[in-house]
């Protein structure tokens, strides 16, 4: 094994999570039918290899069952208060010895959760 290459996130409507996404950050890397009236659609950060496929096609899989997605970011106070001037709801920043962290979610409540260093 090499490298975690996509992450499935289990959504309702992929094209509402993937205006959610952008809105956010991330970048579309594919959008393409795949038959069965079904769309791979991937998003993903700026140059960074694993991504994320919003999916809705997995019974077991049901929308908003993700939890504990980590997402680096260099200024916690600075990416909290871009998200909420996006009309985000992220919660307060929680100062641990592991980290700082701000939690999250997207349209179907997946949980994301944004790590920043230590002061």
């Amino acid at each position: 094994m090499k490298a975690i290459e996509v992450i499935s996130v289990p959504v309702t409507d992929q094209q509402a999570a993937k205006e959610f996404y952008l809105k956010i950050g991330f970048q579309l890397i594919v959008e393409a039918p795949m038959g069965n009236n079904q769309t791979w659609v991937q998003v993903g950060l700026p140059d960074q290899t694993t991504s994320l496929t919003l999916v809705n096609w997995f019974p077991k899989m049901q929308p908003g069952s993700m939890q504990g997605l980590v997402v680096l970011t260099n200024d916690i106070e600075k990416e909290v208060e871009e998200l909420r001037a996006k009309g985000v709801e992220v919660g307060n920043i929680d100062d641990t010895p592991w980290g700082r962290f701000a939690w999250f979610n997207d349209p179907d409540g997946n949980s994301l959760t944004l790590r920043g260093e230590n002061k």
